[in-house]
């Protein structure tokens, strides 16, 4: 499972994207695991077709979220059975007293089972829509 990623919705549709700069105007690359009238096969099951993203009448970046013991948290990756959290509050006693990991200033990760991790979702964050960025 991708626990980070972009989707574009462009003609009608939502593809998984990806952000590709160009010079004048951002990019981004849209994935389909269908044929697609435009989209070029880069290998087994992967359709790609670049378009700008003014084009796309939304783009967002979207990550799964969820709570663990009653905090926010960003979920990072999985192994196992288990979750790799990153706390989403703001206060660095209550990720002192969760037990989590200091990775560096203000981020604190851990690993715990899957089955602990309450309301998983996707929350997506609209970062350019027909209307321009944001």
């Amino acid at each position: 499972m991708t626990w980070a990623f972009y989707r574009a919705r462009w003609q009608g549709a939502d593809y998984v994207a990806s952000p590709e700069p160009h010079a004048l105007e951002l990019w981004v690359r849209l994935r389909s695991a269908e044929p697609r009238e435009g989209f070029e096969e880069v290998e087994a099951g992967c359709h790609v077709r670049p378009v700008p993203a003014s084009e796309c009448a939304a783009v967002h970046f979207v990550v799964t979220v969820c709570r663990w013991r009653g905090e926010p948290f960003q979920v990072c990756a999985e192994r196992d059975g288990e979750l790799l959290l990153e706390y989403a509050g703001g206060s660095a006693r209550t990720a002192v007293d969760l037990g989590l990991d200091r990775i560096e200033r203000g981020v604190y990760r851990r690993w715990v089972p899957r089955a602990e991790a309450g309301e998983l979702r996707e929350q997506a964050v609209l970062v350019h829509s027909d209307q321009g960025f944001l």
